[in-house]
């Protein structure tokens, strides 16, 4: 679901899609249905997953680290301007 995800320019409303789809797979995985009462925390307390919008932020930083990194004279800094 987050293939490619360190280069996406993430607005607001994408960033609740992707809580709202989170939030189904996480329930489905789990056999919970809507009308059961069980918070998003403690289901993702369960699975032991972490927020998506705190993942995505950590593949964003790892994909800096390595843009900052690379050579001089690399394409992807020339591009970014790094």
């Amino acid at each position: 679901m987050l293939h490619g995800s360190e280069t996406w320019p993430v607005k607001k409303e994408n960033e609740m899609t992707l809580q709202q789809t989170e939030m189904r797979m996480i329930r489905w995985t789990c056999g919970v249905k809507g009308t059961d009462r069980f918070s998003c925390s403690e289901l993702k307390e369960k699975l032991g997953t972490d927020d998506i919008t705190t993942v995505i932020e950590r593949y964003r930083l790892r994909w800096y680290g390595h843009v900052l990194r690379k050579d001089e004279n690399d394409g992807v800094k020339k591009i970014y301007g790094f």
